[in-house]
């Protein structure tokens, strides 16, 4: 819910050519509660300023010599591209009224002021702006949550997919080759089992850690779940090249942990499957990559293997 104290600490613009004006509406909005005020008589600097401070509302005199209200609004619409323009027009001309709402404003205050009337429809539009606002970044959280690992923050498998459609795309474009790398960690189980699930969510959380810090930015490190997790490269030059970055994740996830005061150890087992080599989609180079994962466990763990199998026998396998 918006407070009253999130409403009086909403940014407010002012804008009108005449001094007198200017300091009218500041002293009405003061004398309210406001504390967040600042004008300019200068219509050509409202877009700059909107641009650098986000204003919640938007006081705009419609009638200016050099540029009009209207004008204003258009240079606004640019900078508010989900075209919710925060301007409350301020008109003589009944005739502007309509004319305003239709250009984007979304509300008015008539001239001469009705100081009672004008302080209403500021907090009823300061009120609904701020709800808005709330809803978009109740909005955008949401979409993070469905997108991340709640444990590690890691991206999940939808948002890992997406990322490696990307990658594909873009090799496929380059006619260059990317990869996708399974990481399991190996006896995990059991220090869950021994050291408990707090322990086993803290060591989880150090490892996605050390994933990251040892890919390179483009790259992607997602969570599948419990102790999977994949990593994909967003461009590979050769197999030399990945069998080195293979090693130094293997290395970086084998350092002790400490854990609830005491070193705990861990090693982990990779496969690898390589665009185009293993695979051109991504379920099937996803494929690959846990076969050669499977591979890897079979060998003894703490190893990694680079797929063998073409797109066609992994799919059989």
């Amino acid at each position: 819910m918006i407070s009253r104290d999130d409403i009086l600490n909403a940014n407010i613009l002012v804008v009108d050519d005449l001094q007198t004006n200017v300091l009218l509406l500041e002293q009405m909005l003061r004398e309210a509660g406001y504390r967040c005020v600042t004008s300019t008589r200068d219509p050509h600097a409202v877009c700059a300023l909107h641009r650098d401070n986000q204003y919640d509302l938007i006081l705009l005199d419609l009638q200016m010599p050099s540029m009009d209200g209207f004008q204003v609004m258009e240079g606004l619409k640019e900078i508010e591209t989900d075209g919710y323009l925060p301007v409350l027009a301020i008109t003589a001309q009944p005739g502007h009224k309509l004319r305003a709402l239709t250009a984007g404003a979304k509300d008015f205050i008539a001239k001469p002021f009705d100081f009672m009337e004008a302080r209403m429809r500021i907090h009823n539009m300061l009120e609904v702006r701020l709800l808005y606002k709330q809803l978009e970044q109740y909005g955008r959280a949401l979409e993070s949550m469905a997108m991340h690992d709640a444990l590690t923050g890691l991206p999940n498998r939808r948002l890992l997919t997406d990322r490696l459609s990307s990658s594909i795309a873009h090799a496929h474009r380059n006619k260059s080759a990317m990869a996708v790398m399974y990481l399991d960690l190996d006896g995990f189980k059991q220090i869950n089992d021994s050291l408990g699930h707090d322990a086993g969510d803290m060591l989880l959380k150090m490892v996605a850690d050390r994933l990251v810090a040892a890919v390179r930015q483009e790259d992607t490190v997602a969570r599948m779940g419990g102790d999977e997790f994949v990593i994909g490269l967003w461009e590979i030059s050769d197999a030399e090249g990945v069998a080195r970055l293979v090693s130094k994740v293997i290395q970086a996830v084998s350092q002790p942990y400490l854990i609830q005061g005491r070193d705990v150890s861990i090693t982990a087992s990779v496969g690898v499957g390589m665009y185009p080599l293993h695979g051109e989609e991504v379920e099937t180079l996803m494929k690959s990559a846990d076969l050669a994962l499977y591979e890897a466990k079979h060998a003894g763990k703490n190893k990694y293997r680079i797929a063998v199998h073409t797109e066609r026998l992994a799919v059989e396998r």
